[in-house]
């Protein structure tokens, strides 16, 4: 295995350029804080940025566990990558990665001054510190379960290499980690009812939400809903398509991954001109 190493200073945009470096020198594995990415999946670890301090943030950069440095070498072993590339802050901190993998020595290093102007990275370094904001070079679906709950943000890169050459095409995710300055939100359940009832209002086949109840854990919320079916329409259906669309919704509009949505059809409404055409 062929190990690489892209060094540069916290908050300059090593986790944003990551995929460009890699994929500039034909490497479809990454070390980035924590995790082990291949292409665009999270394939092992657990991100740094999720720890709740910065101390431990290091910790888990590092892969100072048995547990963490196991996991990284047993996914290593599955998918044989020919070449990986490891992220930094300093020569020291890669080679302390790779030395606590087991990884070879590092063959080149590339710096953040050879693919970024010192403008891009004054302005990464600002958008850090005045909005707490980090990337992590994956899609943001990759994060959902992992960063339930947290502020995330897609961001599609798109770059021609010139003429005649595949462009690159990279998806990436911006979070704010624990330990931010900025603080902590929470998510009222009211706010999950309103997505709900305002979805149902819009469906022909759902009169109400009767009653939802909202269970939270660490990978995000269990939600059970009871509801009032119009009459004429098929139940089933009418269930499956309403619990598709609310997941969909409170995942795209909270940034929590819903972990499962059972609705359950409570009563069915008859509208009045059916109750009259029975009287007829």
């Amino acid at each position: 295995m062929k190990v690489y190493a892209f060094v540069g200073p916290s908050g300059t945009g090593k986790s944003y350029r990551a995929q460009m470096v890699a994929s500039e020198n034909n490497i479809n594995f990454i070390i980035d804080d924590g995790l082990l990415v291949k292409d665009n999946e999270i394939i092992a670890g657990e991100s740094a940025k999720k720890a709740p301090t910065k101390i431990e943030t290091v910790k888990h950069a590092l892969f100072l566990s048995k547990e963490e440095k196991d996991e990284i070498n047993k996914a290593l072993k599955k998918y044989k990558p020919e070449s990986i590339l490891i992220l930094g802050t300093s020569d020291g901190m890669v080679k302390k990665i790779a030395s606590n993998l087991g990884l070879p020595e590092i063959e080149k290093i590339i710096y953040i001054t050879e693919v970024a102007t010192q403008q891009e990275m004054e302005t990464a370094r600002r958008i850090r510190v005045t909005e707490g904001k980090h990337v992590i070079p994956v899609p943001t679906f990759e994060l959902k379960k992992d960063f339930s709950g947290y502020l995330l943000d897609p961001l599609q890169i798109f770059k021609s290499k010139g003429k005649g050459q595949k462009p690159y095409i990279s998806e990436k995710s911006i979070i704010r980690p624990t330990f931010s300055y900025l603080g902590k939100f929470t998510i009222s359940d009211t706010v999950f009812r309103q997505i709900v009832e305002y979805i149902a209002n819009k469906m022909q086949s759902i009169y109400k939400v009767i009653k939802i109840r909202v269970e939270n854990y660490g990978e995000g919320p269990i939600i059970y809903m009871e509801v009032s079916v119009i009459y004429g329409f098929d139940i089933k259906e009418s269930l499956k398509q309403f619990r598709e669309i609310s997941k969909r919704e409170i995942q795209k509009y909270t940034s929590m991954n819903v972990v499962s949505i059972d609705v359950v059809a409570k009563n069915i409404h008859i509208p009045e001109n059916e109750e009259n055409i029975k009287k007829i």
